[in-house]
């Protein structure tokens, strides 16, 4: 999840690039150009762990930013210069170590990539810096909580905070991210389509179907639909078939350099701003990473570039060049960064029975909304969760006996999970 965090903030910077004005000594960034962007952090966590490599590429016309995955390259992690790990392409651009691997503190750690095009990239060692540990975490709810606020004016919601012993023999950089377990009981919305369990096969007068017999769990959408398809031009949402929780992470960039606490109690320090979406509880996951000194810089300049006011006074953006390159070509910018990190994990259970005012779900001229599980999928999506009409009511689909409408699986793995989190209350 970390992960993605960081890929969806460097591309918002890349996208203000050309707005940018920079020193002589930092690196112009055309905006007709390819730029790579790497993101991937190694931790001592038994978890899924994964590369993400991406190009940051302008339209030609207009000079727009996007993002496109960089696929089929060779990817590789190497422990203390000897012992090489690979990791596999599970989806495009997103390239995952095998299950069992666990970074070791002390050891250094270096990504070797490889494009398909035979272009060769590496980063600089990083060392796995201990974790510290997470004493003590709270929540507390706080009616001024969100800065900047969501969607412009909503502010409610909880704050975070945790209590740590910096250790005194060293010293220490964190950072700090997290992710936000709501229970959903939406799992699926299809777009002029419909969720099906088998895959639908058209019968011969068209615009009906029959279920077939292989697993298919999945929005089916018509080819060639025609206005007289009951799938045209509506938008369809489905019910999770089992529990679910989304999963909202973090898109602050939350630092400390220990310069002037060194070996001291860091009480109270907020780490999280969770909004208030909706009445029932949540379940917040702080992870504290520890640093190298490189990779703290890296970030902190990050941080001063997503995070500035965009007053006269702030610094016009750069692009933040990280610590991988291009073996055969110094010149070469790439965006992003390699690190190894410590990672300590802790989570608290918000039931949010301290609220005031109304969750960010609240209509003011429609009030809540009447669904079960409207209030987050409203929050999110700025409107109410559209159910499939079956037959009578609604028009038929199906001709065979396939019951309808269908519950859908908890889905994408990166955005939902049927597994719940560990702190949840039985």
């Amino acid at each position: 999840m970390r992960s993605s965090t960081l890929q969806a903030l460097l591309g918002c910077l890349i996208c203000l690039l050309p707005l940018a004005c920079v020193d002589p000594e930092d690196i112009v960034l055309h905006g007709t150009v390819d730029i790579i962007v790497v993101d991937g952090t190694v931790t001592n966590l038994a978890e899924p762990q994964f590369i993400l490599l991406n190009y940051s590429r302008a339209d030609r016309l207009t000079g727009r930013f996007g993002t496109l995955p960089i696929t089929k390259a060779q990817v590789e992690v190497a422990m203390d210069s000897s012992v090489v790990t690979s990791a596999h392409e599970t989806t495009d651009g997103r390239y995952q170590l095998p299950a069992d691997f666990k970074g070791q503190i002390g050891h250094t750690y270096q990504l070797r990539l490889t494009l398909s095009d035979g272009t060769h990239y590496e980063s600089t060692q990083q060392v796995m810096p201990p974790a510290a540990r997470i004493d003590k975490i709270r929540a507390q709810f706080n009616l001024k909580s969100l800065s900047p606020p969501v969607r412009g004016y909503y502010t409610s919601g909880h704050d975070v905070f945790i209590e740590l012993q910096d250790p005194a023999d060293q010293r220490n950089y964190y950072r700090w991210d997290w992710v936000d377990y709501e229970p959903q009981h939406w799992c699926r919305t299809c777009q002029q389509g419909f969720y099906s369990i088998y895959n639908p096969i058209e019968l011969s007068t068209g615009n009906a179907y029959r279920s077939g017999p292989d697993l298919y769990e999945n929005c089916f959408y018509p080819p060639n639909i025609r206005p007289d398809n009951p799938a045209y031009g509506i938008t369809l949402d489905y019910p999770c078939r089992t529990q679910c929780w989304e999963l909202l992470p973090s898109y602050n960039v939350t630092l400390f350099d220990d310069q002037y606490a060194n070996g001291g109690l860091i009480p109270n320090f907020k780490v999280a701003a969770i909004p208030f979406y909706q009445h029932g509880p949540c379940l917040v996951s702080v992870r504290q990473s520890s640093l190298t000194p490189d990779a703290y810089r890296y970030f902190k300049l990050f941080q001063v570039q997503t995070q500035n006011t965009g007053g006269l006074a702030d610094t016009p953006p750069t692009a933040p060049v990280g610590n991988v390159h291009n073996t055969a070509n110094s010149k070469e910018v790439v965006v992003g960064y390699f690190t190894a990190s410590g990672v300590f994990s802790k989570s608290v259970y918000i039931d949010r029975q301290d609220y005031q005012g109304v969750p960010l779900s609240y209509d003011p001229i429609k009030g809540y909304p009447t669904q079960v599980g409207g209030e987050l999928f409203y929050a999110l999506y700025l409107r109410e969760p559209k159910v499939e009409v079956p037959p009578p009511s609604g028009r038929r689909i199906f001709t065979d006996n396939t019951s309808r409408p269908p519950t859908a699986l908890c889905a994408p793995i990166d955005q939902r999970t049927p597994f719940k989190p560990e702190g949840w209350p039985n």
